[in-house]
């Protein structure tokens, strides 16, 4: 794929209401992981990443009537909050495609991805261009895939921008429970677990050719995988998807040095740290002795659709903030086998 712009990007955490508070927070290794309003079977308060409420805007009120469920809502405000950064810079007039990875894992009322975008659109007032965005129930890694897709209609020439992003939240009582029963949260007899937790996060793509104002950082390129052996999967697990993924990018656009810094969805349960290791083993020639290696669950939770967003977010302010060494990579993997990296090098100067 071309080179691209990350032109703008924004987003909302348990760790900050902007992307440059989420930024410092995750830098400070600041965490906001607290007593959630539900129990588990232990009695015992789920530890989990919020959004404060003070920090969104309301339903819109053309919404209120639809009955919505009180997930889907969260998720719609946050959206708004992390759009509304993401595009302060947007020519105005312009509208501009939405790519949007939505949960993978669904409560009782599943999230209609056509009804969410509009939706979306209504309640941000987002000048998203509805007959060209797409949104897929993919997890983590869903808005690192969808990288690739907006390479390719930049590319092609038909849209200057395009808008990269995902939403998620965890934090909802039958959704906490299912997790609970497959021992997949964390607590008190659960070591090997995640925090839940839930956001937004976007990205603002353009085309260096029609360059308006500096970048945040470049996106070098972008490579997807699968992995058979994955959480669901009868299948054993060998790491392959993760180790292919980075493989192919690698391939496709060698980094001019070694891979400084790495945005991992690690997220405290033990199967994704397993998964890198066999990712670097396998294209160690690439990787800086080094490396600096990122997790930012560890303050904020496990954000679902939202991570790998999030992930190149932090990795782009990184980079503007030269606070990060590049290149850097940055990966994403959802529970059902989906994997995607990005590259992402410094702004030019």
């Amino acid at each position: 794929m071309m080179a691209l712009d990350i032109c703008a990007a924004g987003c909302v955490t348990p760790i900050g209401a902007s992307l440059a508070e989420t930024a410092a927070s995750a830098r400070a290794r600041l965490a906001n992981l607290r007593d959630g309003p539900w129990q588990d079977r232990q009695g015992e308060p789920h530890v989990v990443g919020r959004v404060p409420d003070t920090v969104l805007p309301g339903l819109d009120e053309s919404l209120l009537a639809e009955r919505i469920a009180g997930r889907e809502a969260v998720m719609l405000r946050m959206g708004h909050v992390a759009l509304a950064e993401a595009l302060e810079s947007l020519p105005d007039g312009v509208e501009v495609p939405l790519l949007l990875g939505l949960p993978e894992h669904h409560a009782m009322r599943p999230i209609d991805p056509a009804g969410f975008l509009r939706r979306l659109r209504r309640q941000s007032g987002a000048p998203i261009d509805l007959a060209r965005s797409v949104a897929v129930p993919r997890g983590r890694a869903a808005g690192l895939m969808a990288l690739c897709q907006a390479g390719e209609r930049i590319a092609s020439g038909a849209v200057e921008f395009v808008l990269v992003g995902g939403i998620d939240s965890f934090i909802e009582p039958y959704l906490l429970d299912t997790l609970e029963a497959g021992q997949r949260i964390r607590n008190s007899v659960n070591a090997d677990g995640f925090s839940p937790a839930e956001g937004a996060a976007f990205l603002l793509l353009g085309s260096p050719a029609r360059r308006r104002a500096p970048p945040l950082a470049t996106l070098a390129g972008c490579a997807t995988g699968y992995e058979p052996g994955h959480l669901h999967a009868d299948a054993p697990y060998l790491g392959e998807g993760l180790a292919a993924a980075v493989g192919g990018l690698l391939a496709e656009t060698p980094p001019a040095s070694p891979i400084a810094c790495t945005y991992a969805s690690f997220n405290g349960e033990r199967y994704w740290a397993r998964e890198f290791a066999v990712a670097r083993v396998r294209n160690a020639a690439h990787f800086a002795d080094a490396m600096q290696m990122e997790h930012p669950a560890e303050c904020c939770g496990d954000l679902g659709a939202a991570h790998g967003p999030l992930l190149a977010c932090l990795a782009a302010h990184g980079l503007a903030g030269g606070y990060r060494p590049g290149p850097c990579l940055v990966y994403a993997s959802s529970d059902k086998g989906d994997r995607a990296v990005a590259l992402l090098e410094a702004p030019p100067r």
